[in-house]
């Protein structure tokens, strides 16, 4: 992509709303612009991040045996009548009626509806076990919306729901969620931590919240310092098997937010050098609530006995538009974001010192179409902007791997390659740095 013909509208000056790091970056970054409280429209380059993140989260959710679907945005209210969920869920829950009077929410999740789904084709344990998730725009009316996309009112989720016989059944599909958020953090170059939660509105008396460590976190956390490095099982982990002493690993050591923090037991069993204290963002939470909706929706299947049984349920929620905030959050520095490769908006920035001077256009399009043909996203910037605004923008938007080509250095034969991340710079020939850059 030349930056040309791209829309990337920079900030050089922090707007006033904007109260923590990722929020300020990624409006001075032209990735989002608010056009209500806590309602944002995504620009091409946030728009691209949001996409690799969804990409990752779809990719460990289908090797851990889920099914996608999408599921409508705005939900009848009979469904959440059924359950008692309308009038207890309070104000946040945006409601309407269309022009016939039918009362309609705008769904800010979606146990009801798809436990409806589930109800309409499965009656056989048979069909078990089942997982159906999907990637959708939620609203959630908070008060006060704040910090950027970390709390709006408007968000894309992924949410999954699982479906069993029984709760032995309903905990192993737990556990295969638990470890493919494990998975899923991970790749993006988050260090997450799994901590016991309250349940909220979505109920049960099972849940997990996957916690980022950062000082603008929304609440506190406590934990053994243990867990901030305990291996991640990688691609090879048999989803279909026992993946029980994997949790039972994590979950054996303290892990709390502050709404089920317990002062007494994290004292007694924490030895005093290992005791973290810390702020935290939530990046996803899952739940076990058993019966909870199957019971009032007589949601059954026929079990091996032939009796009718209520299925026993779960849900999984992974909030990817929080995610690109919680990334910059967890990596940034005084220049800009520092996006972990995985979920980069580009792999390369291709920086021409001198747009109109031939040798270096030409030295410029010759690596552009190389790397762009050896399967690198990259951007390149072939505006007339003067170098120092180009490296400021290019450090502001945080591309992994800079190349920088201009008269001097290729006086030299040389170009130079920037690690963003690292700010280790190197000076290659033309033939060298394509060698290293294709390697990567």
């Amino acid at each position: 992509m030349r930056l040309s013909r791209y829309f990337l509208p920079l900030l050089r000056e922090t707007p006033s709303e904007a109260q923590i790091v990722s929020h300020r970056l990624m409006l001075r970054a032209g990735m989002v612009r608010q056009e209500a409280a806590g309602i944002y429209a995504w620009l091409p380059l946030g728009f691209r991040v949001l996409q690799k993140i969804e990409q990752i989260v779809r990719e460990e959710m289908n090797r851990a045996g889920a099914i996608e679907i999408l599921m409508p945005t705005l939900q009848p209210s009979d469904l959440w009548k059924e359950t008692g969920r309308y009038d207890a869920y309070g104000p946040e829950m945006l409601r309407i009626k269309d022009r016939h009077e039918r009362e309609l929410l705008y769904g800010p999740t979606n146990e009801d509806m798809v436990t409806e789904i589930f109800r309409a084709y499965v009656k056989s344990y048979k069909a078990l076990p089942l997982n159906l998730y999907h990637t959708q725009w939620k609203f959630r009316d908070e008060v006060r919306p704040r910090f950027g996309v970390m709390r709006g009112r408007e968000f894309l989720m992924k949410d999954a729901y699982s479906f069993d016989l029984d709760m032995g059944a309903a905990r192993r599909s737990y556990n295969r969620m638990y470890v493919a958020y494990l998975r899923a953090f991970t790749r993006m170059g988050l260090k997450t931590i799994p901590m016991r939660a309250e349940t909220g509105p979505i109920g049960g008396d099972l849940s997990h919240e996957f916690i980022v460590l950062a000082d603008t976190g929304e609440s506190e956390v406590f934990c053994h310092k243990d867990l901030l490095d305990m291996p991640v099982p990688d691609e090879s982990v048999d989803f279909s098997g026992d993946l029980e002493p994997i949790v039972r690993q994590r979950t054996s050591l303290y892990a709390a937010t502050s709404d089920v923090h317990d002062a007494q037991r994290f004292e007694s069993e924490v030895p005093p050098d290992k005791r973290l204290t810390a702020r935290g963002i939530e990046v996803g939470q899952i739940f076990y609530f058993g019966t909870k909706y199957s019971v009032p929706m007589k949601a059954t299947v026929t079990g091996p006995d032939g009796k009718e049984v209520p299925i026993h349920g779960g849900s999984y929620g992974v909030g990817v538009s929080r995610l690109v905030g919680a990334i910059i959050e967890a990596s940034h520095d005084d220049a800009g974001i520092v996006w972990p490769k995985p979920v980069a908006p580009f792999d390369i920035a291709l920086i021409n010192l001198k747009s109109g001077d031939a040798k270096t256009d030409a030295a410029c399009e010759d690596l552009y179409a190389k790397l762009t043909a050896a399967g690198h996203d990259v951007f390149y910037d072939d505006t007339d902007e003067r170098p120092g605004a180009k490296f400021a923008g290019m450090d502001l938007i945080g591309i992994p791997t800079q190349v920088v080509v201009g008269p001097r250095g290729l006086e030299k034969g040389l170009v130079e390659i920037k690690d963003r991340a690292t700010g280790r710079k190197e000076e290659l020939a033309l033939d060298a740095a394509m060698n290293r850059l294709s390697s990567r």
